[in-house]
């Protein structure tokens, strides 16, 4: 017979606040055309994207972490020293070692926070909600911060008339806390490793050459990955809603990954939304800031008012490795 005291966690996990932030430039199709031959037009009918916000030098992923977290800790009516873990979701933290989520912790004022980072791409928010919900429910944290941000500016070439028009910076936050109701649904989460080359960075570190003036930038097989997001993650979406024991009609807002408009269209169709479903197309204004996007249209559909507190929301998160994240929430 186990001597181990049973863990006292709280029976549920919810998120309680969101917050974004959204660096200051914002650049439209004009710019990217400087360095591709393309034209706006075919920008928009590719990927439904006008603009993106590139982040400036002083706007770091620790700097727009910290501003985005402020929000959601505000908006969750909390103080900073009652959160117990930092979780950030982030591939454009350069630094090896040590993890910019202890920094974040400390400069938040957390009360020495268990902090890490996470490299799951495009699903990252997704994992890190999980495991916050997981570490609410176990009872190792109260309060639980989970960080999604990108600097994906510094790892775009925008000689790739691929990619150059894609991405863009910023960082989106929520507080997971505890509940006396289930407000985060079981995850439908995985990973199809034999697809990986599909997303990649086009170097690794070790091969980087600064001589040459060439920074290591994501690349893509476009249609693969279209083909893939579209009739893969639309299955996986479904499972969520199953096993959350709800159907399509049951759903009052729909937050997909925002990589491209036309996969967002298309998944709503398979997924045969009904017209009341409010849909987060945030990728227009904003552009693919992989692990920040789903936070990032969180907070704008609520500060908007296109959703409100209480709405039942599905979240589906999907890139790089090939991974994926879905699973309902209520919203804060």
């Amino acid at each position: 017979m186990s001597k181990i005291r049973p863990s006292k966690g709280a029976p549920y996990a919810r998120i309680m606040g969101v917050g974004g932030y959204r660096p200051v430039r914002v650049v439209p199709n004009e710019v990217i055309l400087e360095t591709i031959d393309s034209s706006d037009e075919w920008i928009r009918s590719r990927s439904g994207i006008a603009t993106r916000h590139w982040a400036s030098a002083e706007e770091t992923v620790a700097a727009m972490s910290i501003e985005a977290s402020g929000k959601a800790i505000a908006d969750a009516g909390i103080s900073a020293d009652q959160i117990g873990g930092v979780i950030v979701s982030t591939v454009s933290h350069f630094k090896q070692t040590p993890a910019v989520a202890t920094e974040i912790a400390d400069k938040l004022g957390t009360n020495r926070a268990a902090a890490f980072d996470i490299s799951a791409g495009c699903a990252g928010f997704g994992y890190g909600l999980t495991l916050a919900k997981g570490m609410i429910v176990e009872g190792s944290a109260q309060y639980v911060l989970v960080i999604g941000v990108e600097r994906l500016s510094d790892l775009t070439d925008l000689e790739d008339r691929a990619t150059a028009f894609l991405f863009g910076d910023g960082a989106g936050a929520v507080v997971v806390g505890p509940a006396e109701e289930p407000a985060i649904g079981p995850t439908i989460w995985g990973s199809e490793g034999d697809k990986s080359e599909t997303i990649k960075q086009t170097v690794p570190w070790t091969e980087y050459d600064s001589s040459t003036g060439k920074f290591p930038a994501i690349t893509q097989e476009g249609q693969a990955v279209f083909r893939w997001a579209v009739f893969e993650m639309a299955k996986v979406a479904q499972q969520a809603l199953d096993a959350a024991g709800i159907t399509a009609d049951d759903l009052d807002v729909f937050i997909p990954h925002q990589a491209n408009m036309r996969i967002i269209d298309s998944m709503v169709k398979t997924l045969k939304l009904p017209e009341h479903v409010t849909v987060a197309r945030d990728v227009e204004t904003t552009g693919n800031t992989s692990a920040a996007s789903i936070p990032l249209a969180m907070e704008r559909l609520l500060a908007t008012g296109q959703a409100k507190s209480g709405d039942t929301a599905l979240v589906i998160g999907f890139g790089a490795g090939l991974v994926y994240a879905a699973t309902v929430v209520t919203l804060p």
